[in-house]
């Protein structure tokens, strides 16, 4: 007698809850979905929806009438890297008509295209966009600590404090912020370029810490977020499909989001001081390097046992 079927043997495994459904589609997060359900703007089949329904990518979902395209079950989210230029907003549509990344990017195959982790008009380099709204949503995460690293041009050479400080944290206005690890690059004539890292996303960051520390940005260009290099071959303004295996060290990435301890800060860097540094400073080290070693501590008398 052939036995009966297993019940999680389930041809319906695509099967989600709808908020999941859309957010992972990427028209927006569970929270904002779930008020749109309650508000009772979302069908599915022809029916309104209510918190704890359920669908799958092919079904007949709307928005105040308009369709959603969640794509065909089983079909995989796309991830692109985009060089950014000067210039552009990383935003849908601008009020002022200035050139937005979404206007030059492919259609989706399915969804709408995300931007993980935004770039201010002025700064250049590297962006990441993808289709999967929880892939973005933890990559994005402060609890994952994605680490992010950017090339400055600074519009002057720092000195060791202001090194120091930009590690140890400085107080901006919205908290204590600092840098994983700042390394001088080279030196063209006044201006200094550094490599930094932080595991942060706040507006405008970079050039606050720099402000903080008395110093100016004048060029700021990300290099990488999380395991994703920017492509050197990859001209501004335009796009390339992240490979598979890029893609997969992204989901291990996001995946950390929310664990507690994902990520431990980096080693403090050790500097090289700045070739035209006070003298005074140099001086200063010279007497220390000659001065005689101190003693160690004096180690108390081993005694023996009463």
């Amino acid at each position: 007698m052939p036995r009966a079927p297993r019940r999680w043997l389930r041809t319906d495994f695509f099967v989600l809850r709808l908020q999941k459904l859309l957010a992972g589609a990427g028209f927006g997060s569970r929270r904002a979905i779930e008020e749109w359900i309650r508000a009772g703007r979302i069908t599915v089949n022809g029916k309104i929806a209510q918190l704890g329904d359920r669908a799958q990518p092919g079904d007949d979902i709307r928005l105040d009438g308009k369709p959603l395209a969640t794509g065909a079950s089983g079909q995989s989210h796309a991830v692109l890297v985009y060089n950014k230029a000067m210039g552009e907003v990383t935003t849908r549509s601008d009020p002022e008509g200035r050139p937005t990344v979404f206007d030059r990017l492919p259609p989706p195959p399915q969804g709408r295209w995300i931007v993980v982790g935004r770039l201010d008009f002025m700064t250049s380099g590297l962006l990441l966009f993808t289709t999967d709204g929880e892939l973005a949503h933890g990559l994005m995460h402060p609890s994952a600590e994605v680490e992010r690293e950017y090339l400055v041009r600074s519009r002057d050479i720092l000195s060791d404090g202001q090194l120091r400080a930009l590690q140890a944290g400085v107080q901006l206005e919205d908290g204590a912020a600092r840098f994983d690890s700042v390394v001088q690059t080279r030196i063209d004539g006044s201006h200094a370029w550094y490599r930094v890292v932080l595991r942060e996303g706040r507006n405008r960051e970079v050039r606050r810490l720099w402000q903080a520390v008395g110093s100016e940005v004048s060029r700021l260009l990300r290099v990488r977020y999380g395991p994703v290099q920017l492509p050197p071959d990859l001209a501004a303004g335009s796009w390339r499909v992240l490979a598979s295996e890029d893609c997969a060290a992204l989901t291990v990435a996001a995946s950390k989001a929310t664990k507690m301890g994902a990520a431990q800060p980096a080693s403090p860097t050790v500097f090289t001081p700045a070739p035209d540094e006070p003298a005074v400073w140099q001086a200063a080290r010279a007497r220390r390097r000659a001065a005689p070693a101190r003693p160690g501590p004096r180690q108390p008398p081993t005694r023996g046992k009463p």
